[in-house]
């Protein structure tokens, strides 16, 4: 292994990089802004890679905010949780080669383990999984990266961030690391605008790519 990839690190958001479920979530807000109205053009589209307890302010009542919560921990333990095709495969690869990866992610805890129920080995694929209710300051702020680089032990500027949306490329960028955007939410276009790379899918990247991408000046 190279002394780059010695000290290179990754951090992963999950849903619209590794897991196929931005779809599903969108209906979801849609569906809820529909019932409870917020106001905000595009509600579901905006409040991508937001923390729950941000999004939930976007409702006006203590009342609605509890339906909605109610309606969301349904809604999640009734899903079906499917990766996008080679994402899982593309982690393995990296941590074959010992590169240390961290999920950074804006879903809770309860969230998680639905998602660790129906696949009981993810979890053993990262060093680390930071959720958004270990952080104080959610996307964009950079807050969940810096402390992703911190628990890898690892600087900042030696990791790559994986991420699809606006709100995250907006963090993973404001941290320092270098970006690679995946074009699940936006259009690659828009994710070029953010990002140092970009790719339609983990899948369509290599080892080599992600070390290049970090090693960039």
């Amino acid at each position: 292994m190279s002394e780059m990839a010695k000290k290179c690190g990754v951090l992963f958001d999950l849903d619209g990089v590794l897991l196929d479920s931005e779809g599903l979530y969108t209906i979801f807000w849609d569906q809820m802004d529909k019932d409870y109205p917020t106001g905000v053009e595009n509600f579901a589209s905006f409040i991508k890679g937001f923390h729950l307890t941000r999004i939930l302010g976007y409702f006006d009542t203590d009342e609605v905010r509890q339906q909605v919560l109610d309606r969301l921990l349904d809604y999640e333990r009734n899903m079906r949780y499917e990766f996008f095709p080679g994402a899982l495969e593309f982690v393995k690869r990296l941590r074959d080669s010992g590169i240390p990866m961290a999920i950074v992610t804006s879903s809770d805890r309860k969230k998680m383990q639905s998602l660790y129920r129906q696949h009981p080995e993810f979890p053993t694929l990262f060093d680390h999984i930071i959720t958004g209710d270990m952080v104080t300051k959610a996307k964009p702020d950079p807050d969940c990266f810096l402390m992703g680089a911190k628990l890898l032990g690892i600087d900042i500027r030696d990791c790559i961030v994986f991420e699809d949306s606006r709100n995250g490329l907006i963090a993973g960028r404001a941290s320092g690391a270098k970006v690679i955007g995946i074009a699940t939410t936006l259009t690659i276009d828009e994710v070029s605008q953010l990002s140092d790379m970009t790719a339609h899918s983990v899948s369509e990247l290599d080892i080599e790519q992600v070390i290049n991408c970090v090693s960039r000046e």
